[in-house]
């Protein structure tokens, strides 16, 4: 099965559907973005530039079964399809934080202490404190 991501306003995912790959296939039976945005666009009645195919097995810049990775990450309903490079990202945590579009997520501007204790991310002083427990 291929899975598809529904974009929205501002590149927000609003649904993801699965499509069997027999309905992605070109006339030389190579699988095909192009042809299964046109299925969905026939069947669905969205247009076919806002059907961005994405991987059930894709997270974090990588394939978990050691395939080639598809967009970073895969689309979940409220993330984003960033159009400029060409992935889904989830929703920025905190304003301080910036993407890291290799790795299709978001980093803090000091990473977490490995300290082996539970930490929280404070935007007012831009630092981790330790969390209480």
């Amino acid at each position: 099965m291929a899975h598809f991501a529904k974009i929205g306003i501002n590149g927000k995912v609003i649904g993801v559907l699965t499509v069997n790959n027999s309905d992605l296939l070109n006339a030389s039976g190579v699988e095909d973005e192009s042809i299964g945005q046109q299925f969905l666009e026939r069947v669905h009645g969205w247009p076919a530039p806002m059907w961005i195919q994405t991987s059930y097995n894709t997270f974090f810049g990588t394939h978990k079964l050691g395939g080639t990775p598809l967009r970073g990450n895969y689309a979940g309903l409220g993330m984003i399809y960033d159009e400029d490079n060409d992935i889904f990202i989830p929703k920025q945590p905190y304003a301080s934080w910036t993407l890291n579009t290799t790795i299709a997520c978001w980093e803090p501007p000091t990473p977490e202490p490995e300290d082996g204790k539970d930490h929280t991310w404070n935007e007012s002083t831009k630092s981790w404190d330790e969390a209480a427990n």
